[in-house]
């Protein structure tokens, strides 16, 4: 029996803690075949990113109509499209399908991956095809325009068809971390979940919305798959909470356990 296929469009990461690799990885480690279509090249380790190296839009577009053309793609999940080009692209090929867009646009490290043409793209033309929208707190402020909380920033941004999930959560707290969801026409909800203290938390944010996009594949609602998506996370930062791997920021495991 074949297993659902997803899709990321996202950047590499040539440190293997975010963007397709981390993509791809969570894909496989949840059941589901994944397809990849990258955007950029970064040159990337857990201290920052030190090169970018977007790939032309034409190219972009040939793999989207090569997974297309020849799989059937269950859900889509966006990361860093770096351009409102790219943006565009992704509304064109992509509205109507399930799709997961992770709004990248300022790395971990601080790296600017989209300037304001890329977040006016994302509010004009992406986010009204999106099935769900999962920034984080600070992307989320940034999509808005101000400063707010998680709750209200998450029900402003929600529209007529997109649901938003502002993910929640400070990598040194401890107790529990709040993302609060916001569907259409609903008023916004806690989803709790265990807080894990780590500094190995680079490539959290990829993880967790291909993790919810896994879910969706399999044909998961969208708050089930939100709690499944965030009890993955807390798993592997669980796993990844004393590694000391990298200089900076070191990274959530993308491995499991071996039987």
């Amino acid at each position: 029996m074949n297993p659902p296929v997803a899709l990321t469009i996202a950047g590499t990461d040539s440190g293997g803690a975010a963007g397709t690799a981390a993509d791809l990885a969570t894909f496989a480690a949840l059941g589901v075949h994944g397809a990849c279509v990258i955007t950029a090249v970064t040159a990337q380790d857990t201290t920052g990113v030190s090169d970018i190296h977007a790939i032309p839009v034409a190219t972009v577009e040939a793999q989207l109509r090569a997974v297309f053309d020849d799989l059937p793609v269950a859900a889509v999940k966006t990361g860093m499209l770096g351009s409102a080009e790219a943006v565009a692209l992704v509304v064109r090929l992509c509205a109507g399908r399930p799709l997961v867009v992770d709004p990248v646009l300022v790395a971990t490290s601080g790296a600017v991956l989209g300037g304001e043409d890329v977040r006016r793209a994302y509010l004009d033309h992406l986010l009204p095809v999106a099935t769900v929208v999962t920034p984080n707190l600070d992307e989320a402020r940034a999509l808005a325009g101000h400063d707010g909380s998680p709750e209200g920033i998450a029900a402003e941004l929600a529209n007529a068809k997109s649901a938003v999930i502002v993910t929640g959560g400070d990598p040194e707290a401890t107790g529990t971390c709040t993302d609060w969801l916001a569907e259409p026409g609903r008023p916004p909800i806690p989803l709790t979940h265990p807080a894990v203290p780590t500094k190995n938390d680079h490539g959290t944010g990829c993880t967790y919305s291909s993790a919810l996009a896994a879910h969706l594949a399999h044909g998961a609602p969208l708050r089930e798959a939100a709690e499944q998506a965030a009890a993955y996370v807390t798993r592997q930062l669980t796993r990844s909470q004393h590694w000391t791997l990298g200089r900076g920021r070191g990274p959530i495991a993308h491995t499991k356990e071996i039987a």
